[in-house]
């Protein structure tokens, strides 16, 4: 029997994505929830679960939808775009809750900013050359660097190690998807690995909000 979906390992690799992040967000608001149910708590851990299952959602529908051509290429950039909006929700409780008054709001100002930008460039340029977005997202995802000062304050070591191991699988991931390679064999390459490596780096800094920030 032939196989309907597209990328059969791209795509139940992030629809697990998905499911887990529903699962991970059920945690984190009944942690809040059971703290009280502080503002920016509840705030943080609704925007980076909600940014979690929309990007493995997206990115789970495009890999295993058969679609006409235009279909795809919609998928396809919404795919890439909600990658821009994850980092913005991965630095959202940072914010909230390791940083104060107006570094606060201007890192949320900078970061959400640049994802909006991030989206529409995706939306209008998707043919950019690959190295282009490889550097956007690696460069929008370092951003923590500027912080290091405050956030050395506010997180335990275990927190800053989930922080750096996080962003190191994000770094890893990118690199692979700028590269193409390595290609493990024909059905498991740069791709695959990308998307595990993505899988890891959004694990690590779910450990991070959960255990050391919320």
């Amino acid at each position: 029997m032939k196989n309907t979906y597209r990328e059969p390992i791209n795509g139940f690799t992030h629809l697990f994505g998905a499911l887990i992040s529903c699962v991970g967000l059920v945690f984190m608001l009944v942690k809040v929830l059971s703290q009280g149910g502080n503002y920016a708590a509840l705030s943080g851990a609704l925007i980076f679960g909600i940014s979690l299952i929309c990007l493995y959602t997206a990115s789970s529908i495009y890999h295993l939808v058969n679609g006409t051509d235009k279909v795809l290429a919609f998928l396809r950039k919404l795919d890439h775009s909600m990658i821009f909006v994850l980092i913005a929700g991965t630095y959202t409780p940072i914010c909230l809750l390791c940083l104060d008054g107006t570094l606060r709001i201007v890192l949320l100002s900078v970061i959400w900013s640049l994802a909006l930008a991030g989206v529409v460039f995706k939306m209008f340029w998707f043919n950019a050359p690959r190295w282009i977005s490889t550097i956007a997202y690696i460069g929008m995802g370092w951003i923590a660097l500027f912080i290091f000062s405050p956030l050395s304050k506010a997180l335990p070591f275990m927190g800053f190690f989930w922080l750096i191991l996080g962003g190191v699988m994000y770094t890893v991931g990118g690199i692979m998807y700028g590269l193409k390679r390595p290609n493990i064999s024909d059905k498991f390459g740069f791709h695959e690995l990308f998307h595990v490596f993505i899988l890891l780096g959004s694990l690590s800094h779910f450990i991070l909000i959960f255990n050391y920030i919320l």
